[in-house]
């Protein structure tokens, strides 16, 4: 009967500096890890796990390279959105506030409301690393804020669509009389702009991808640390 054994687990001080993250002392797979035990670490509770089920596509953006950087990206890749989705709703309540308080039930709605209090904690938990930089590795495996972070996420996507169909029902006869439907072709020019716009990201990245080195000496591996020491026990524990 076939059996496999799960990866080792490996402390922080085990793996290279680039991969530390603030607060999580263990739980961290190895940076050599083959595929198959890509595959099994998927299953096994590490401290990524709750993340790879919560998303599935991986994101490529220079993290070995430039990990200030990375980040910067990462939190750029859903504040752009975020800004470019709401501005509607922005400019709704700037015009709204410059009448007066009448119209600001009106203007933001719960769902709205709900939504945008999610997108303030998910930014808040991505850049703060909290809880678990309050107390490192009491949160390595469940409760991090990269798991918090996603669920906050969900939520505000949630809220968002509500509050989506919630305008398009209230709003369906002033917009019907506001503008012209955009019939088949303005649709489809649309969508052709969108599909090449992603198109032209993903070239990019690829071609830079391509461009880099074949082997990079962060995933090489690092030298064997002699064992846990007794001192560092004490000072973690």
């Amino acid at each position: 009967m076939l059996s496999l054994k799960l990866p080792q687990l490996l402390q922080v001080h085990q793996v290279p500096r680039v991969f530390w993250e603030d607060g999580i002392m263990s739980g961290y797979r190895c940076p050599t890890s083959s595929a198959l035990d890509c595959v099994l670490s998927s299953f096994q509770l590490t401290n990524e796990t709750v993340n790879i089920w919560t998303h599935f596509l991986p994101t490529w953006f220079p993290e070995l390279e430039s990990p200030r950087l990375s980040k910067v990206l990462r939190t750029a890749a859903f504040a752009y959105p975020f800004l470019f989705d709401n501005l509607p709703l922005f400019y709704r309540l700037g015009l709204c506030w410059s009448r007066g308080p009448t119209c600001g039930q009106e203007a933001l709605s719960p769902s709205h409301a709900y939504h945008l209090l999610c997108a303030l904690l998910t930014g808040f938990l991505f850049t703060s690393h909290l809880p678990e930089r309050l107390a490192p590795g009491r949160f390595d495996y469940i409760g991090h804020s990269h798991q918090l972070f996603h669920v906050c996420a969900v939520l505000g996507t949630h809220f968002q669509l509500e509050a989506v169909l919630a305008d398009m029902g209230s709003r369906r006869a002033w917009l019907a009389w506001q503008e012209a439907p955009l019939g088949l072709a303005g649709l489809v020019a649309t969508l052709g702009l969108a599909v090449a716009g992603n198109l032209l990201i993903i070239t990019a990245f690829t071609a830079w991808v391509l461009r880099a080195p074949a082997t990079c000496p962060l995933l090489q591996g690092s030298p064997p640390l002699p064992p846990l020491g007794r001192g560092f026990q004490t000072k973690h524990q």
